[in-house]
């Protein structure tokens, strides 16, 4: 499968914080759980907020440039039986293109920046 040039990634404030602080981000609890940190293209970042983030404040929604990512970075079957971006490292900041806050509409649902596929 061809890499997706920018995959997401939704982290509380808190650690990235940390990660910000040591150049590296480690993962969520949920990453480290599974061995590798979880993304989302595009496609599939709006339903992963919806169905793991939903409600929550103090997000942010972080894009990362997946082709630098090396052969560390893989797409699995996961959610519907999509293909996934795992990446089975520790993710650089060096990789981040930007970040954004995610906060919520007077519905409850996270108010997203552009994306880029």
């Amino acid at each position: 499968m061809t890499v997706t040039p920018t995959l997401y990634k939704i982290v509380t404030e808190a650690l990235w914080q940390e990660a910000r602080q040591t150049g590296i981000f480690h993962g969520a609890g949920i990453d480290l759980k599974d061995g590798f940190i979880h993304l989302s293209t595009a496609a599939q970042v709006r339903q992963t907020a919806a169905l793991h983030f939903a409600g929550q404040l103090g997000l942010v929604l972080i894009a990362v440039d997946g082709s630098g990512l090396g052969d560390k970075l893989i797409f699995e079957p996961s959610r519907g039986g999509d293909l996934f971006p795992h990446l089975y490292a520790k993710l650089p900041l060096s990789a981040v293109l930007w970040e954004a806050p995610l906060p919520l509409d007077q519905d409850g649902a996270h108010v997203f920046p552009e994306l880029q596929p």
